[in-house]
């Protein structure tokens, strides 16, 4: 009886052993390559389709025509959009959704200038001269 419990001990911790080394020996992430969260991916997407709301009313004739005469090169607008940050862009979609339809446009025109004057201001743009 002795030797049986002598012979189960030795194999008893040598599965213990054996059943740790997986998570002992388990590979690392290398240094170079973070995980990226759902959350993230999901954020990357949102930001995406305000950027793709916000583009879609600026691409509206009558939005072009109202630019054009408060002096906005469209171009500039466009690459306005483009550097807006995620929270930036979310925001101003939620603007555009919230402004009533026949309103959408003065207010989008308003939030375009808003946001061009603001540049403007800090020095990152050169839109409008009287801002000098």
């Amino acid at each position: 009886m002795k030797t049986v419990r002598a012979y189960l001990s030795t194999l008893l911790i040598a599965a213990l052993v054996f059943a740790s080394l997986p998570v002992v020996a388990a590979p690392t992430a290398p240094q170079g390559m973070d995980l990226v969260s759902t959350q993230s991916v999901l954020a990357g997407d949102r930001a995406g389709a305000d950027r793709e709301r916000i583009n879609e009313i600026l691409a509206r004739a009558d939005v072009q025509d109202q630019l054009l005469k408060q002096g906005v090169n469209p171009a500039d607008v466009e690459a306005r959009v483009a550097a807006l940050s995620d929270a930036e862009a979310q925001q101003m979609a939620q603007q555009l959704e919230q402004l009533p339809a026949g309103a959408g446009v003065i207010g989008a025109l308003f939030a375009v200038f808003v946001i061009l004057l603001v540049t403007d201001i800090l020095g990152l743009t050169d839109v409008y001269p009287f801002t000098r």
